[in-house]
């Protein structure tokens, strides 16, 4: 097997450093050693809190190009990439989002999901070569994982997006590493010294996810797929889900279950156009008042009020 060139930087990466702390951890027993563990991951969550500010930046800077009607983009590879994958395959069944508006680039393609592949990462001109594929604009989110901040296909990556002009974020765990410099957003979860070394699936790829579940959340509450804190843009697909659906008819319109199943029933599974039917308004004019309204539920049922005053 190939051995990877170590990147320039590595030397003095915080994740690739032995922890004094946890230097003694295959002497411990399960118990100790998962304590200290655990401690590790709290310290994770906590080095997210510093990043906020930066994430909130960005959430409003993409919010406009996605309602312009971009994609949002995730680039990385190995665990990063996987991390990235997981965000953004989790915001069609829970906010409804196009999946012809998700783009995922990783190092090695789909196959590096299950096994690593070898040298996958080392180019940045493969990265750069992905965007192009891709067609990145400047519409267009894209987003690169990476706790390093020196993986080249993420660079190389980042680098064609912002010069296309795309809203760019670099997600990273060491401070001053080379992808926050080709990116527009620059969010550091500085985790530091890992349990094991190099381990960036450990404290590194749990602020990846808080990160990432944060910025992606964010983004679909702005863009209106939230209201009362009701997943109001999931599409009622089977069972479960037209239960829950019925369930959001009953707690927005305050009807009870049989008008809430025929709402949602004549919605076709529309949450948002159903609750609009609880509230009144036909299919028709509650489809083309929340295209008015941008998909926003809150401002069609503001509409829906000043008209009734």
């Amino acid at each position: 097997m190939a051995s990877k060139r170590p990147h320039p930087n590595e030397a003095r990466l915080l994740t690739e450093q032995i922890s004094p702390r946890y230097v003694e951890l295959d002497s411990w027993p399960a118990a100790e050693m998962i304590a200290a563990m655990y401690e590790g991951q709290l310290a994770a969550v906590a080095a997210v809190r510093p990043a906020l500010d930066a994430i909130a930046a960005a959430v409003e800077d993409a919010v406009p190009a996605l309602r312009r009607g971009g994609r949002i983009v995730y680039v990385g590879a190995g665990t990063s990439g996987r991390i990235g994958v997981q965000d953004g395959t989790e915001l069609t069944p829970t906010f409804d989002w196009p999946v012809e508006r998700l783009v995922f680039l990783m190092a090695g393609g789909f196959d590096a999901l299950i096994q690593s592949i070898e040298g996958a990462e080392d180019s940045e001109e493969n990265g750069a070569h992905a965007v192009a594929e891709a067609n990145i604009g400047r519409n267009d989110v894209v987003i690169g994982v990476a706790a390093s901040g020196t993986t080249p296909y993420t660079i190389g990556a980042l680098r064609a997006a912002s010069v296309a002009g795309a809203v760019t974020i670099a997600v990273v765990s060491n401070p001053g590493s080379p992808l926050l410099d080709v990116a527009r957003h620059r969010i550091v979860a500085e985790t530091g010294e890992e349990v094991i070394a190099g381990s960036t699936r450990m404290k590194a790829g749990t602020a990846q996810k808080i990160v990432l579940n944060l910025f992606s959340t964010a983004v679909m509450v702005r863009l209106g797929r939230v209201y009362r804190g009701l997943m109001v843009d999931m599409r009622a697909t089977n069972a479960k889900l037209r239960r829950r659906a019925e369930a959001m008819v009953r707690e927005i319109v305050g009807c009870g279950e049989p008008d809430a199943a025929r709402y949602v029933e004549q919605a076709g599974g529309d949450v948002k156009i159903a609750i609009l039917l609880g509230l009144g308004i036909d299919p028709a004019a509650a489809a083309a008042m929340l295209e008015r309204q941008e998909g926003n539920l809150r401002r069609a049922i503001e509409e829906i009020t000043r008209e009734k005053d």
